[in-house]
């Protein structure tokens, strides 16, 4: 294997960046992500009849939510043409004729993009996080932060799939509805099929695998990295019966989704030489 040329990648994944600073990318996802969190915030207990700036684990559980649905989006439609796109406007070519292996400009590409996504996702719950953390003071500060690494990381993990699907996809249209369709299981469908299995099997299904179920699902991984520390809010969501306290420990999970962004990164790789 050749010697990693990292200023080349450097140089592809800088250009990657401004593309985005340029079109007011960063910009817009941070903002949206400002003001839905604080939004979200204030509101996430409307349902019991109460509104404001409550604990920081009533604010992180209101905030994982939004986070799931809206941050591997965002991930999935920025990195589903990086390269099928490359392809179709006839720059792939060009790209590859100068001296740079495949790995070098996916690794560029995708360290680009991620840039960016974590710029903008940093910085939009970092601003609201500056006002939660006035309102419930600095002991939030350890929670606050860790919420927003987990959510840079589950960003990671729907780029890196996105990467993949760009590798894979014959154009830019069916990397689009792969994208959405993956966005479909992940945050929508695949929790619903595990709750049919529990309930078509009587008990009969071994509560013991379902952990590992769930950590196939980068989704679920965030959403237990940031939930199961609070005894209150696990209890709602229902995760101490079904979940046990060993495989919650948060390097693990954060090994898993690390392991979810490397994996499609790795198939893209492998696809893309």
């Amino acid at each position: 294997m050749s010697r990693i040329e990292f200023r080349e990648v450097g140089v592809i994944a800088g250009k990657e960046f401004h593309d985005r600073l340029r079109n007011r990318w960063v910009l817009a996802v941070g903002a949206v992500f400002t003001i839905f969190a604080l939004v979200i915030a204030y509101f996430g207990a409307a349902q019991q009849g109460a509104v404001g700036f409550r604990s920081i684990d009533v604010t992180i559980a209101s905030l994982v939510s939004l986070v799931i649905y809206l941050v591997p989006l965002i991930a999935l439609i920025l990195g589903y043409d990086s390269i099928v796109g490359e392809r179709e406007r006839g720059s792939l070519e060009l790209l590859l004729s100068m001296p740079i292996t495949r790995f070098e400009l996916l690794l560029g590409k995708f360290l680009g993009l991620a840039l960016a996504l974590g710029v903008a996702t940093v910085a939009g719950f970092g601003l609201a996080g500056v006002l939660l953390i006035y309102q419930l003071g600095s002991g939030a500060v350890f929670h606050y932060a860790g919420f927003i690494v987990s959510a840079v990381l589950l960003g990671l993990a729907f780029l890196s799939m996105a990467v993949m699907v760009s590798v894979l996809a014959q154009d830019r249209m069916r990397a689009s509805g792969v994208a959405i369709a993956l966005w479909f299981v992940y945050v929508l469908i695949y929790d619903l099929i595990l709750l049919g299995i529990l309930v078509l099997s009587e008990g009969r299904f071994s509560m013991n695998f379902f952990p590992v179920l769930l950590l196939l699902n980068p989704a679920d991984i965030f959403r237990i990295l940031n939930i199961f520390g609070f005894e209150d809010v696990r209890r709602i969501y229902g995760l101490a019966a079904v979940f046990p306290q060993t495989l919650a420990n948060p390097w693990l999970l954060g090994s898993a989704m690390v392991f979810w962004i490397l994996a499609p990164l790795g198939v893209a790789t492998w696809r893309f030489k």
